[in-house]
């Protein structure tokens, strides 16, 4: 069975989950549990901490189940 990615989005990152790659090191929980979070759904919360803070996390994803992209401004 595929499973489609999750994708969250504020107004300067969207960051998709993709929990097939996943390996459940939860490593993004334990290290920015304000944004990552196991026991509420939806569990990524991209309002928990600075846009830096959260791209930098998702870098460390070992599996590359989270990526991000940084959203372009409409002018």
């Amino acid at each position: 069975m595929k499973t489609n990615p999750h994708v969250f989005s504020n107004s300067d990152i969207t960051v998709t989950y993709n929990p097939c790659k996943c390996t459940n090191a939860e490593r993004c929980a334990k290290e920015l549990s304000n944004v990552f979070r196991h026991t509420v759904i939806p569990w990524i919360d991209l309002e928990g901490a600075s846009t830096k803070k959260i791209i930098k996390q998702v870098k460390k994803c070992p599996s590359g189940a989270l990526q991000f992209r940084k959203r372009m401004e409409v002018a």
